[in-house]
């Protein structure tokens, strides 16, 4: 028996030989194709290659009658060969003919052929062709084959290349025209507008030698390029480049891929098969790619970006050029990519970064945190931008509302620049307010918290002048370690936060995981509607060990301050009551082991769930605080998926029905004196917060970009005058009152 791996080496040193001969491209092709059916033993082995408008062409063939060769045509996505190229991965039929998406092609004369496999021509991630055996018999062809086939459908991809078949003019111009400046909408990922020239991320470098002549060799230039790979990364986590806290957890992350040794005994396994250690590296990638984008887990697809980045990185390293491609920026750079990992986003220069434009992307990824953390907009999920842009383009991006202007008119280009100056001006004036106090002109004070999860936003404590921490998201810090997080690193945190706010109110909500949050170290199941499944507090209260886990680290941090934590998701009263409990055998434990002496601990809960807001006069005497969130509340009151664009703008909570349910919060809140307060998107906007200052909110919290807008408004109203009108809007058959609450702003001096 041949040793594993002799089989593929076999047919590419073939490969290779027919690479070398004279003759033209198309006559290679032919050769190559006759080559794999003999090596295979298939009855038939077709290449087809992607021309413009999305049509695939059958340009050889073995087996299939000749006159079909550029003949035949296939949209993507029609026929077998059009899903191969769809989906971007194998296909492997043992009656290919019973499947719903074959379609019949007289031409070619393949009714008598019944298996079949086919895998994708990937080059650069991009699918830019399809290859594919075929046999008369039924039959299952094994996962040894289909790994042959797709090796050499990666050498394929370079010869189909570097032979221009299609000229790559062709394909561009087909799916775009130049002369047209468009407009792309994507998803907003990381605020703020950025104008600048395009730099497209490029870290792929071309492999030239693709077939190895001695394995050996390979694996140890494999191994030494490993080690360089580990220490760059080393490198970077020592660096001087602000690393701490989450940013650097989420380095530390990307280093774990760099040491699996399932990811290194794959990239061995490969070379096995015969190819260069460059080569097996780009293999191995698209291996990951294929089975990664089957999986659910969104946690685990977004990873995806970190292992393209390191093939990237590792590729660099074997071709002695590790440093990332795109190095002469301008001053304006907006970099261009189909995903990204961390560690790429910091090699570029920050001064000159001005904004990033993902193909892909999820608001969770690595990379958008960073860019978060680095206040660098970012839009992601653009479809068709890639294949539309060329380098030095001139763009917009719009990382508030999700636009890419690409080459903008200068109508546009002026409207954002005027924005731009705007936004500006708005700051310093802003700025303006720090150290002055939310007090309307008949003398309310409004306390204007700010909404955190990060150790990034702690400076803007200061910077903006809020009264505190309304709202501190703790789960970031488990999402983004691939271990639960070890209590010694959350202590550590909790200080920070604890410190910033410098005897300033500091809300702690504890983790609220599941649903669209996944942490890696928990087995995540697909649920029908997330939002309302097994998340937050309910994870904890069937996982107690990690809610008193956090508790300890909670209450340790804590220690010699007023420390306030907030339960999420609270349904009824037992829960609460449960939850509570639990934090408190934490404090019992912590005192009989001496580890807790002097606390102030305040325990409330998050009001998001509309059941909770009829057990009131039950709960509040049990809450120490509530506070409102406005997110998730709104959406689960008129049963609306917030996050399902059809639906974006269908509900207000500028509407009588949304605003009377929170003011019977809010007189029920005030007949009980507990302390309360709303956090959510709602409270960030001028003219939703006055709504809520009107219907007796009297303590706020938000993004830090919005105090200084929320603040001037306060500064600007009269409570009195506020309050008597909204009292007369509450009972209205209005959709919204949005309108008429904008007219009462203008009428009334009040900046919104």
């Amino acid at each position: 028996m041949p040793p594993a791996g002799a089989g593929p080496r076999i047919v590419l040193r073939r490969l290779r030989e027919v690479m070398a001969q004279p003759g033209t491209p198309q006559s290679q092709l032919d050769q190559i194709v006759s080559l794999i059916a003999a090596n295979m033993v298939a009855e038939v082995c077709s290449i087809y290659l992607l021309r413009a408008g999305e049509i695939l062409e059958l340009f050889a063939s073995e087996g299939l009658n000749p006159q079909a060769v550029h003949q035949t045509r296939l949209r993507i996505g029609e026929g077998l060969v059009g899903e191969i190229a769809a989906r971007g991965s194998p296909l492997n039929l043992a009656d290919a003919q019973s499947h719903p998406s074959f379609v019949y092609r007289p031409e070619t004369g393949e009714e008598i052929y019944h298996s079949l496999l086919g895998v994708p021509i990937l080059r650069g991630g991009q699918v830019i062709g399809v290859l594919l055996i075929q046999n008369r018999t039924y039959r299952n062809y094994t996962e040894e084959e289909v790994e042959a086939l797709q090796t050499v459908a990666m050498v394929m991809a370079e010869l189909v290349t570097s032979a221009r078949f299609i000229d790559p003019e062709e394909l561009r111009e087909g799916s775009f025209h130049r002369g047209l400046p468009p407009q792309f909408e994507g998803l907003p990922m990381s605020e703020g507008i950025a104008i600048g020239k395009v730099v497209l991320h490029e870290p792929r470098i071309e492999v030239a030698r693709l077939i190895a002549d001695d394995p050996e060799s390979e694996k140890q230039r494999m191994a030494s390029a490993l080690k360089e790979l580990v220490a760059s990364i080393d490198h970077l986590l020592i660096s001087d480049e602000g690393m701490a806290g989450e940013h650097r957890e989420v380095i530390e992350a990307y280093r774990m891929f760099a040491v699996d040794r399932g990811w290194r005994q794959k990239l061995d396994d490969a070379i096995d098969t015969g190819l260069t250690a460059e080569a097996a590296v780009q293999r191995v990638q698209v291996d990951n790619r294929r089975r990664m984008m089957k999986i659910a887990d969104p946690y685990l697809r977004e990873r995806l970006a970190d292992l393209d980045d390191l093939s990237n990185r590792l590729i660099r390293h074997l071709s002695g050029d590790a440093k990332p491609s795109a190095q002469d920026m301008p001053e304006d750079t907006i970099v261009v990519a189909s995903n990204m990992g961390p560690a790429e986003l910091l090699d570029y220069e920050r001064s000159r970064l001005k904004g990033v434009i993902l193909s892909d992307g999820a608001p969770n990824s690595h990379v958008v945190i960073v860019a978060r953390a680095l206040g660098i907009p970012l839009v992601g999920r653009v479809n068709a931008f890639a294949a539309a842009v060329e380098a030095g383009d001139d763009v917009i991006l719009d990382g508030d509302e999700g636009l890419i202007f690409l080459q903008p008119a200068a109508d546009v280009l002026n409207s954002y620049q005027e924005n731009i100056a705007s936004r500006e001006a708005r700051v310093a004036q802003f700025a303006a307010l720090r150290d002055k106090p939310a007090i309307t002109r008949d003398g309310v004070k409004i306390e204007l918290n700010m909404n955190a999860g990060l150790t990034v936003d702690l400076p803007r404590l200061d910077e903006t002048g809020a009264d505190g921490i309304g709202l501190f998201r703790t789960e970031f810090q488990f999402m983004v370690s691939s271990t639960l997080p070890r209590i010694e690193t959350q202590i550590d945190l909790y200080k920070r936060v604890l410190a910033a706010a410098n005897g300033r109110k500091a809300i702690f909500r504890t983790l609220d995981i599941g649903g669209d949050k996944v942490v890696p170290f928990m087995k995540h199941e697909g649920e029908e509607n997330p939002a309302m499944g097994w998340r937050a507090v309910r994870i904890g209260l069937d996982r107690p060990a990690l809610l008193r886990y956090q508790a300890r680290a909670l209450l340790l941090a804590g220690e010699g301050h007023d420390l306030h934590i907030m339960l999420p998701m609270i349904a009824d009263v037992a829960e609460f009551k449960s939850a509570r409990a639990t934090i408190m055998k934490e404090v019992q434990h912590l005192e009989r082991h001496g580890k807790l002496k002097t606390h102030s601990i305040k325990v409330g809960c998050m009001l998001e769930v509309p059941a909770l807001a009829f057990q009131l006069k039950a709960i509040l005497p049990l809450l120490d605080f509530v506070s409102i969130g406005s997110n998730d509340l709104m959406q689960f009151l008129f049963a609306c998926d917030r996050g399902n664009p059809r639906l974006a703008n269908r509900y207000d909570i500028i509407s009588p029905a949304a605003l009377s349910f929170l003011k019977m919060v809010v007189t029920e809140c005030n007949a009980h004196q507990v302390p309360f307060g709303l956090c959510g998107e709602a409270a960030g906007r001028p003219i939703e917060a006055m709504a809520l200052i009107g219907i007796g909110f009297r303590a706020i919290s938000m993004p830090a970009s919005s105090i200084g807008p929320v603040k001037a408004m306060v500064r600007s109203l009269d409570c009195v005058a506020l309050t008597e009108y909204m009292d007369t809007l509450l009972d209205q058959p209005d959709h919204s009152l949005r309108g008429k609450l904008r007219n009462f702003a203008l009428d009334h001096g009040i900046l919104i």
